[in-house]
C-alpha cells in the first residue's frame, strides 16, 4: 500500500492536449489517492432528471447535507470507470443551493477525445475527498433506459452507445453509464466454410486498404525527423478548392502587408482533395511540406488529416469560414449522416477562430475540442467587407454591373442546399412562387437569387422575369451583394452573419425545418436563433414582405451576441494572436485551467473505494 502511494507515472495516454496545444513536457508526478469517506454521509446526491442536448448530456442532481459544513463548498463530479480512473469531470450550473446541472459533451469530455469504452459511476468530491456515489432516483428508474442514447458513425457502419443502468444487487439505486462503440454484426450463423473465407480474406483486405496510408505515414515522420529543428515555417492549406480564399487569403495578405510573410517561410498548399482524388506527387509534396511546419492554417476538413497525425510541435489552426448559422456540422450532428469519426481531422485542432466568446462554444462542439481553444478574432474575411473604401468601390461596381438595381430596393434570395453533399446538392425551385414574387416586385423591388455554389442547377426565371429577377449564381462573392441588399430571404444558411452587420431585415423561408432539423439538426433552437421572421409557406414570405413584418428587433440582438469586435482587424488578431504567441491573459489562464484539470484526472485514483469493499 505504502509503495502504491509513493509511486510516481508518467502515463502517455493518446491526448494530444499536452503535445499540441500545451507543449507541455509530460513528467513524473505523484498519484493522487482519494479518500473515501462514502460511509459517513456527509452528503447524499441523488439524480432526478438526465436529459440531451445534442451530444452533451444534462444530469440534474440534488444535493442532501448532513454535514452543512459542505454547503457552498467547490464542489466536484467524476465519472470513474471499472479501474477506479476518473476519466471525465461534469461541467456544473448552479441550479439552486441545493441542486446541481451536471453537463459531458460525451464526444468530448476535455480531452479532446470521445469518452472511453467501459461502465462509470459518478460521485461527488471534495478536493482529494469522496463524499458521495451518485444515486437516480426511485420515479426516474423506470425512464432510465430510455435516454440512452446510440450515435451512428463511420457511414453507419459503427455505433457510440451511452446506455444508463441501475446497478441490481445494491440498497440504493446508483445510477451507471456504460459506454460501448460497436459495430455491425451479421444475424446468422455462418457456415465452417464462411468463417474460413473469412478468416483469409479480411486480414488480407485490410492490409491492402491501409497500405497506402501506411506508406505515407513513413514517409512524413522519416520527413519530420529529418526538418525536426526547422523553424518559423507555415503553411496556408485547403483540400476544398485549388486556390485559397476567405479567412486563409485575408491572413495571408495582412501578414505580407505588415512584412511579417518575410520573416517565415510560407508554403501554401490548394488541392480540391476532398472530392478530387489526388496523384501521388502532389500528396508527397504536400507531406515533404507538412512535415517542416510550425504551423498549418486550414479553412475546412482535412481528409489527410483524419489518419495521418502530425508532429507535436506543428499546431494546426482551423479558420473556418462561417460565421454561426443554425445547422450541426462535425460532432454537433453525430449520428447523423456524413458525421466524423471518434478520431478524426478535427482533434488535432490547437485552435479555432469564432466572432465572440458567446458563440465559441458551438465552434468548439462542432470540431470536438475545448471551449477555450476558440479564440474570439472576428472572421479575417471580414476586415475587406468591414472597409468603408472597398464598400464604396465594390457598390459602384455593382450597380455598373447590374444597373437595374440602381434606384431600386433589392431582395436577396440566398438560402442553403438541399442533398447530402456536393454532387448532390439541390434547392427545390417549385417552392418559390415566381408570379406572385414577381407582381409583388412593381417598380420598387428587384429580387437577386444567389444559390448555394453547390447547387448546380440554375434558377428557372422565364422570360417575362428577367426585367424584375436575376440570377447572380456566378457572383464570386455574396458578402459583396449585402451592400446593395435592403432584404435578406434565407432559411440555415451561415450568410446571415454577415448580413447582420448591415442592420437590415432579413426573412427565413424554413418550409421543410422539421426535415432539415431530422437530417443536420441545428445548434440552438432555430425560431429564438433566427434574427428576423421566420415563415413557413412562401404565402407567409410574401405577405411579411407586404405588411413590411420583418421582426427587425432580433437584428440587433443578433450582433450583440456574435460580435466582440466590428472592425477591419480580425487578421491582425490572428496574427498577433496565434501566429506571434500573444493570446490575451484571460484567455491564457482559461487554458492553464483546462490543462490542469485533464492532468489532475490523470493522476486521480478512486481506488480506495474498492479497499473500503473489501
Amino acid at each position: 500500500m505504502e509503495n502504491m502511494e509513493k509511486e510516481n507515472i508518467t502515463e502517455k495516454e493518446d491526448i494530444m492536449e499536452e503535445e499540441n496545444m500545451m507543449e507541455e513536457e509530460v513528467i513524473p508526478r505523484k498519484r493522487i489517492i482519494m479518500e473515501n469517506q462514502t460511509k459517513d454521509k456527509r452528503l447524499t446526491a441523488t439524480i432526478v432528471n438526465i436529459s440531451w442536448e445534442r451530444i452533451i448530456v444534462h444530469i440534474e442532481l440534488q444535493l442532501e447535507f448532513a454535514d452543512d459544513t459542505l454547503r457552498g463548498q467547490n464542489l466536484d463530479v467524476y465519472a470513474v470507470d471499472q479501474k477506479l480512473h476518473a476519466r471525465a469531470r461534469f461541467k456544473q450550473t448552479v441550479l439552486g443551493e441545493d441542486r446541481l446541472l451536471l453537463s459531458m459533451n460525451v464526444t468530448n469530455p476535455g480531452n479532446r477525445r470521445c469518452l472511453p469504452m467501459g461502465s462509470y459511476f459518478f460521485y461527488v468530491c471534495l478536493d482529494d475527498v469522496i463524499l458521495a456515489k451518485c444515486t437516480i432516483s426511485p420515479e426516474l428508474v423506470p425512464e432510465a433506459e430510455n435516454v440512452s442514447r446510440s450515435f451512428l458513425h463511420n457511414n453507419r457502419t459503427r455505433a457510440y452507445m451511452a446506455n444508463f443502468f441501475v446497478t441490481e444487487g445494491e440498497d440504493d439505486l446508483p445510477l451507471q453509464l456504460h459506454i460501448m462503440d460497436a459495430s455491425k454484426a451479421g444475424m446468422e450463423l455462418k457456415t465452417n466454410r464462411e468463417i474460413v473465407k473469412s478468416s483469409m480474406k479480411d486480414p488480407v483486405t485490410r492490409l491492402r486498404k491501409n497500405a497506402g496510408k501506411m506508406r505515407w505515414k513513413a514517409y512524413y515522420h522519416q520527413q519530420v525527423k529529418q526538418y525536426w529543428n526547422k523553424k518559423n515555417v507555415i503553411m496556408f492549406m485547403t483540400e476544398q478548392s485549388d486556390t485559397l480564399g476567405s479567412n486563409l487569403q485575408a491572413v495571408y495578405d495582412r501578414m505580407c502587408e505588415r512584412g511579417i510573410a518575410d520573416d517565415y517561410k510560407i508554403y501554401i498548399s490548394a488541392r480540391p482533395a476532398s472530392y478530387i482524388k489526388q496523384d501521388s506527387s502532389s500528396t508527397k509534396k504536400l507531406l515533404h511540406r507538412l512535415a517542416q511546419c510550425d504551423m498549418v492554417f486550414i479553412d475546412d476538413h482535412v481528409p489527410l488529416f483524419d489518419w495521418l497525425k502530425l508532429a507535436s510541435r506543428t499546431k494546426v489552426v482551423q479558420l473556418w469560414h462561417a460565421g454561426a448559422g443554425f445547422k450541426s456540422s462535425g460532432y454537433s450532428r453525430w449520428g447523423h449522416i456524413g458525421c466524423p469519426a471518434p478520431i478524426s481531422c478535427h482533434r488535432q485542432y490547437s485552435y479555432g477562430i469564432a466572432g465572440s466568446r458567446h458563440i465559441g462554444k458551438f465552434f468548439s462542439e462542432v470540431f470536438g475540442i475545448n471551449d477555450e481553444q476558440i479564440l474570439p478574432t472576428g472572421m479575417p474575411r471580414m476586415d475587406e467587407y468591414l472597409d468603408e473604401d472597398y464598400r464604396k468601390a465594390k457598390t459602384e461596381e455593382l450597380y455598373r454591373d447590374y444597373p437595374m438595381c440602381k434606384g431600386k430596393k433589392v431582395i436577396l434570395f440566398a438560402p442553403t442546399y438541399r442533398g447530402k453533399n456536393r454532387k448532390l446538392a439541390y434547392y427545390p425551385y417549385d417552392m418559390i412562387d415566381f408570379d406572385r414574387l414577381y407582381d409583388f416586385c412593381g417598380d420598387e423591388y428587384i429580387v437577386l437569387f444567389k444559390m448555394h455554389p453547390w447547387v448546380s442547377e440554375p434558377v428557372p426565371i422565364r422570360e417575362e422575369h428577367q426585367d424584375r429577377f436575376i440570377d447572380v449564381n456566378l457572383f464570386p462573392n455574396i458578402n459583396d451583394l449585402f451592400y446593395i441588399t435592403e432584404i435578406l430571404i434565407t432559411d440555415y444558411s451561415s450568410n446571415i452573419f454577415e448580413y447582420s452587420l448591415m442592420r437590415k431585415p432579413m426573412l427565413f423561408f424554413a418550409f421543410d425545418k422539421i426535415q432539415y432539423s431530422f437530417s443536420r439538426g441545428f445548434h440552438r433552437d432555430y425560431e429564438e436563433a433566427a434574427p428576423g421572421k421566420v415563415c413557413y409557406t412562401f404565402e407567409e414570405i410574401m405577405d411579411a414582405l407586404e405588411q413590411k413584418d420583418y421582426e427587425y428587433e432580433k437584428v440587433e440582438e443578433y450582433v450583440d451576441q456574435h460580435f466582440d469586435y466590428i472592425d477591419s482587424h480580425a487578421s491582425d488578431r490572428v496574427i498577433d494572436w496565434i501566429l506571434l504567441g500573444n493570446i490575451p491573459e484571460d484567455i491564457q489562464e482559461q487554458l492553464q485551467q483546462i490543462r490542469m484539470i485533464n492532468r489532475r484526472l490523470r493522476l486521480m485514483s478512486f481506488r480506495s473505494l474498492k479497499e473500503q469493499d473489501e
